[in-house]
C-alpha cells in the first residue's frame, strides 16, 4: 500500500516560501496568479495492508514527526 501525505500551512502562517515564489511569478509576467502556498508532499511505501491499520500509522508518522502540528496542516491518500 502506497500513503500520500501532503503537508501545508496552517491558514494564517506566513509562507515567506510562497511569497518568494509568488514575487517571482509577478516577474516573470505571470499576473492570474493572486496568492502562492508551497508545502510539501511524502510517499510513504507500506506492507500494511489494512486500509484502517495503514491510516492510523501515517497519521502518528504525521504526528510525530512528518508534521509540525502547531503550524502545518496534512491530508493523507492511501492508495492499494
Amino acid at each position: 500500500m502506497k500513503a500520500i501525505v501532503n503537508i501545508s500551512l496552517k491558514a494564517g502562517v506566513l509562507d515567506s516560501q510562497g511569497k518568494a515564489v509568488h514575487h517571482a511569478l509577478d516577474s516573470l509576467k505571470f499576473d492570474g496568479v493572486d496568492d502562492v502556498r508551497v508545502g510539501k508532499q511524502i510517499v510513504l511505501k507500506l506492507s500494511e495492508t489494512d486500509e484502517a491499520k495503514a491510516r492510523e500509522e501515517v497519521e502518528q508518522m504525521c504526528e510525530s514527526l512528518l508534521a509540525n502540528t502547531v503550524i502545518e496542516d496534512y491530508d493523507i491518500e492511501l492508495i492499494s
